[in-house]
């Protein structure tokens, strides 16, 4: 089977979703996560995404 929507959802943003994590600071992940961090919205990548609700838990 073709493979051809993989990633369709992140192609319309910047870069491909891809930037630099205000958590973790990695450059070239992709930033895909709305978290509140200081009161501010940001986006945040997968793992950083992952701590933090087990941080809450």
């Amino acid at each position: 089977m073709s493979k051809a929507h993989r990633g369709f959802g992140v192609r319309d943003q910047k870069n491909n979703g891809r930037g630099t994590c205000p958590v973790c600071g990695r450059t070239g992940i992709k930033v895909l996560y709305e978290a509140s961090i200081d009161g501010q919205t940001v986006k945040i990548c997968k793992q950083c995404n992952a701590k933090q609700k087990n941080a809450a838990n």
